[in-house]
């Protein structure tokens, strides 16, 4: 029987979903753009055309998913590898994270397909949740989705994979902003990630036996 998630007001949920047959749905830089630009259109309060949403963008060179005002749906952290996402997201105005889930897969899916030709699925399943319960678990799982790319060894350093919110928790002023988090120096907060790099790297098998992303 599947089990549902009830999501609260207010709670943080680790989300994750992988691509049918291991596609690397986000091998193309215009791929993972899309995708983020799709997390962010769908999680504002306000709703409006997306081509309105994108010449909006494009004005204000919005580049910064972490910091949407008003967001129904506030994104914490990311990582998109090729053929998977994570997102760290809080129930901020809504509680209806399925459904805010659902229309970002669906709008990714229709855009995929188009662009490459295809018809049918392109996720593996449901999207899989973790509730975040504690500032620990909620550092941790941090540090988890932006070691993503190390642990699978495609970069060495995690400033370098372009689609994760890695590089954005380096500035000051977006740590400074991110309330949630309780490390507030940049330098202890990469300290913190990068010291547990090798003992992710070594957690890997096990994780693939517990089928973890």
């Amino acid at each position: 029987m599947k089990r549902y998630t009830i999501f609260a007001l207010g709670e943080i949920y680790h989300i994750c979903n992988k691509s049918i047959s291991n596609y690397n749905i986000f091998r193309k830089d215009v791929f993972s753009q899309r995708f983020l630009d799709i997390c962010s259109y769908y999680s504002q309060k306000e709703g409006c055309k997306y081509s309105d949403f994108l010449r909006r963008k494009k004005i204000i060179n919005f580049v910064n998913l972490l910091q949407i005002k008003d967001a129904k749906y506030k994104i914490l952290s990311y990582c998109l590898m090729p053929d998977h996402y994570h997102l760290l997201v809080q129930a901020s105005l809504s509680t209806d994270i399925s459904t805010y889930i659902g229309k970002v897969e669906n709008s990714y899916t229709r855009y995929y397909n188009l662009r490459n030709n295809r018809k049918g699925p392109l996720w593996q399943s449901s999207f899989r949740s973790t509730h975040i319960i504690s500032n620990e678990q909620l550092l941790h799982v941090i540090r988890y989705i932006h070691l993503n790319p190390v642990t699978n060894g495609l970069v060495t350093d995690p400033r370098d994979w372009r689609y994760s919110s890695h590089h954005l928790y380096l500035h000051q002023v977006i740590l400074d902003s991110l309330k949630f988090v309780s490390i507030k120096s940049v330098g202890v907060f990469e300290k913190f990630v990068l010291d547990n790099k090798d003992y992710q790297k070594r957690l890997r098998v096990i994780k693939s036996v517990l089928r973890d992303y």
